[in-house]
């Protein structure tokens, strides 16, 4: 699936003194890997709540796979696309499968989880965390992992739906090296096993060179730069002398 932006404007901001996205218009193709860059108050988180229907809309439009997001079109396109939240965004106190099990409400009528969640989803929630090692921890409360078992726990969560593409708000942050690593390994993996359109906002020029393909920075709201991760710490201490 595709993601388009065409000259996309959000809401003006007070405390930025201007709009939080001004102008945006970028093309994320199906398969591609790509990273949003840029500093604190850029514009990265929004633009990639946006592409979920999370943020109001002043001016421009939003394409996924051609079809232009509005409240008609907002719940189908929903149901292709996974969220990881910036901090996971778990309920701490409830087991990790039971974490994973919520990524799937959307799919299911009020029938269906009245006396709790169907065996097959409950079969793929246990699947997901096997997948990450979390076999043995899938029926602890989530609050009592760690927190790179915790970002795992996000991850199958927002794959449980099977989406075709995969948003990652910040999924490195709070963690250590390690980690990290693991981290964006998994989503390495996802995109080049299973083909699937991941975007990840992230700080870390090293880790946006390391591992992903494509890299869309943002600085007060506007694009600056776009093309491929190579190198980007040096291009931009480049541009900083």
């Amino acid at each position: 699936m595709t993601i388009e932006c065409c000259n996309l404007e959000t809401a003006y901001s007070r405390s930025l003194n201007r709009p939080i996205l001004n102008g945006i218009n970028c093309q994320i193709k199906q398969g591609e890997f790509v990273a949003l860059l840029g500093l604190n108050g850029a514009g990265k988180s929004t633009l990639l709540r946006s592409f979920v229907g999370l943020v109001p809309v002043k001016t421009g439009e939003i394409r996924i796979n051609d079809l232009v997001m509005n409240t008609r079109t907002i719940a189908r396109i929903r149901r292709d696309i996974g969220l990881i939240f910036q901090g996971g965004g778990l309920v701490k106190q409830s087991q990790a499968i039971e974490n994973v099990l919520c990524g799937c409400l959307g799919s299911l009528n009020t029938w269906q989880t009245l006396w709790g969640f169907p065996k097959k989803q409950r079969d793929r929630a246990f699947e997901l965390l096997a997948n990450f090692g979390l076999q043995d921890l899938a029926y602890q409360k989530t609050g009592q992992l760690s927190g790179g078992q915790q970002q795992k726990v996000a991850i199958a969560r927002a794959l449980i739906q099977s989406p075709q593409i995969l948003l990652a708000d910040e999924p490195t942050t709070g963690l250590d090296v390690i980690a990290a690593q693991q981290v964006m390994e998994i989503l390495a993996k996802l995109h080049s096993e299973q083909g699937m359109t991941v975007v990840v906002v992230l700080h870390d020029l090293g880790m946006a060179s390391t591992y992903l393909e494509r890299a869309i920075v943002l600085n007060a709201g506007q694009i600056i730069y776009d093309g491929k991760c190579h190198n980007l710490s040096e291009k931009f201490s480049k541009s900083k002398k």
